[in-house]
């Protein structure tokens, strides 16, 4: 198969919403973002809100570990940017560069819940257990929330990777990668925001 080309040819310029469908799905999927940003915004408020409900330890300051979370920060900044590179093949109707991209956006994706899982292995020895404190329940309910997010991204991409060699790039599966790039930088977004309120306040705040 070209790598210029879906099943049938050549495909239109922005595939994506070449079609009725594709844009009722890039529209429906703006519409689910915006309940998804209510919904961490209440996460956040229920986190600031807590955050300092520590009765008996340990608290952000003791436990948290920048360069950690620094490093899971600038893998998930790259893969928004690796992602960013799928886009634009899929605008190209290059589909070996856009599963390049796309598969990388994955791996990173994955190395990040790896840091995740050992970050959190690192609280619990700590003490820093989800019943521990009205903090501690916050932030796991917080960053883990995220943290399923991605799991989720990662399986979702990787379907549609192995969908994809089998289909091609067409305009029934060109929108369906415009929008999981679109979840992607959400979830991205979402977790600056985690760092600075969360770990930043956590680590220097009062």
């Amino acid at each position: 198969m070209s790598a210029h080309h879906g099943v049938g040819g050549a495909l239109p310029p922005h595939a994506e919403t070449a079609t009725l469908e594709g844009k009722n799905k890039v529209m429906g999927f703006w519409l689910f973002l915006g309940g998804e940003c209510v919904l961490f915004g209440t996460l956040f408020a229920s986190f600031i809100a807590l955050r300092n409900q520590v009765p008996d330890g340990p608290t952000g300051q003791e436990i948290f570990q920048l360069g950690t979370v620094a490093l899971s920060t600038f893998i998930l900044l790259t893969s928004s940017l690796t992602s960013v590179f799928a886009t634009m093949a899929l605008h190209r109707n290059q589909l070996s560069k856009l599963l390049l991209w796309m598969g990388i956006t994955v791996l990173l994706g994955l190395c990040f819940l790896g840091l995740e899982v050992y970050e959190f292995t690192e609280y619990v020895h700590e003490g820093h257990v989800f019943s521990k404190s009205a903090f501690a329940t916050s932030f796991y309910t917080l960053v883990g929330f995220h943290g399923a997010h991605v799991a989720f991204g990662v399986l979702w991409i990787t379907l549609l990777i192995l969908s994809s060699l089998k289909k091609g790039l067409t305009v029934v599966t060109a929108p369906k990668f415009y929008v999981a790039g679109l979840y992607w930088h959400f979830i991205d977004v979402v977790w600056v925001f985690i760092f600075t309120v969360v770990y930043l306040m956590g680590k220097v705040g009062p």
